[in-house]
């Protein structure tokens, strides 16, 4: 069979494609990009805000407006969306050739290939390894799904579940395995990872992970994503700061600058202790990336808790940032509440943020003019390449551009020449890092 799959949403999303489409090939089916090739079309779907859930439901009409000019395509939607709203998907898009709630990728495939394609049980996020294809050199893995926080404005535990956690042996499977295809940085996600392990038999957290990953062998890079900063403490910051291939990149989302804002959304922690934190590691590793997102126009937002959230941004001095507007969503704890903001004003403050994280982060980047870098290259041009320092995540950090044809798939040593607000600008010195 020639299956087409369409990810959509976080990279937990394309880490479990990754091996569904793994274990597909390894069944003997082909994965095709050309939809004039596809007999069935697998589309991943996000549930999370509204934004996303949009985008899902355009790209299933797209696919099924497909089915006009290929007799016999079939159009199958699966994921967080379709667990979410599994009944009214089923009765309102009949077009649709099948829907399929949060599986692991092995039973995903199994039902594929049964042809059972309307399936709907208790989500199922975490899964042994078995196959995976690789479709760069770096690579999400996701090390546990579901999430036991209470967030007011938080959609995901109706659709994920509760947190839960892959074993140790099967994320280092998975490791091992891409990095024996050339795979040279590991992404790990997850909805929090600071909650790994907390499930599982054993004194086991997201420490005694990232030690063992640290002792596989192979040159690569573990990245850690998706930091409750709420459950972040000394020991876990220590540990990633003491382990050659955890690189020093932290990612935090804390959501608000605002202590009443921070109260209403459920977090724990006020500005003052989310400030410590990253004043800590600052000062024990000064070179350290601190990324964060913010939410604008949370019920109770005002233009005070606005400009609080301004001023904790300015003092922090976040080398990454991401931001979005406050959806509003069936289900959470917030969703009754009063809105006292518009999206439109909302809008305006999330550019307004982002405009002054440009000035920022374009201040942190320039700290590295003049410096030699470890670089992986990741895509070889005739007249330039480019690639990724340790301070930059895939996809939604900035690169480094280089001028000339660079080798892919390997860490080079880089003199940056230049930095902008996102990107940098460097020359391939003669050595390998």
């Amino acid at each position: 069979m020639n299956l087409g799959v369409l990810t959509l949403g976080c990279p937990k999303n394309l880490a479990d494609m990754d091996n569904f489409a793994g274990i597909m090939k390894s069944q003997g089916h082909t994965i095709v990009d050309e939809i004039d090739e596809t007999d069935l079309i697998i589309i991943d779907t996000c549930g999370f805000i509204e934004e996303a859930k949009k985008e899902s439901i355009d790209e299933i009409f797209k696919a099924i407006s497909a089915k006009k000019g290929k007799p016999g395509l079939k159009v199958v939607a699966v994921g967080c969306l379709v667990q979410r709203y599994f009944e009214e998907m089923k009765s309102d898009i009949p077009e649709l050739d099948g829907l399929i709630g949060v599986t692991s990728p092995l039973t995903l495939a199994r039902l594929i290939e049964k042809g059972e394609l309307f399936y709907l049980q208790a989500p199922e996020g975490v899964y042994g390894y078995f196959n995976r294809r690789a479709s760069g050199y770096s690579a999400y893995v996701k090390i546990g799904d579901g999430c036991n926080r209470n967030c007011a404005f938080c959609s995901i535990p109706l659709f994920k579940g509760p947190s839960a956690s892959r074993s140790v042996e099967s994320i280092k499977s998975e490791t091992l395995s891409l990095v024996k295809k050339g795979v040279k940085e590991i992404v790990l996600v997850s909805q929090d990872n600071t909650q790994y392990g907390r499930d599982l038999d054993g004194d086991l957290d997201l420490g005694c992970l990232l030690r063992e990953l640290n002792d596989l062998s192979g040159d690569f890079w573990i990245r850690v994503m998706y930091l409750h900063p709420d459950h972040v403490d000394l020991s876990l910051i220590d540990t990633m700061l003491e382990l050659p291939k955890v690189v020093d990149y932290f990612d935090m989302p804390v959501q608000s600058g605002s202590d009443r804002i921070l109260k209403a959304m459920g977090r724990t922690r006020n500005s003052s202790e989310l400030g410590s934190i990253f004043n800590f590691i600052r000062a024990k590793a000064p070179h350290s990336v601190l990324r964060t997102t913010l939410m604008l126009g949370f019920p109770g937002e005002t233009e005070e808790t606005f400009r609080e959230t301004m001023d904790f941004v300015k003092n922090v001095e976040f080398d990454r940032l991401g931001g979005f507007v406050y959806s509003r969503e069936e289900g959470t704890d917030s969703f009754n509440k009063r809105r006292t903001t518009t999206t439109v004003r909302a809008k305006e403050m999330l550019e307004l943020l982002l405009q002054e994280q440009d000035g920022i982060s374009a201040t942190r980047l320039s700290r590295y003019r003049g410096k030699v870098m470890k670089v992986l290259i990741e895509e070889a041009g005739q007249s330039y390449s480019i690639g990724r320092a340790f301070n930059s995540a895939p996809e939604i950090d900035g690169v480094v551009v280089l001028k000339g044809h660079v080798e892919e798939g390997l860490f080079t040593n880089v003199r940056i020449t230049d930095t902008f607000e996102h990107d940098m600008e460097g020359v391939v010195l003669d050595e390998l890092a």
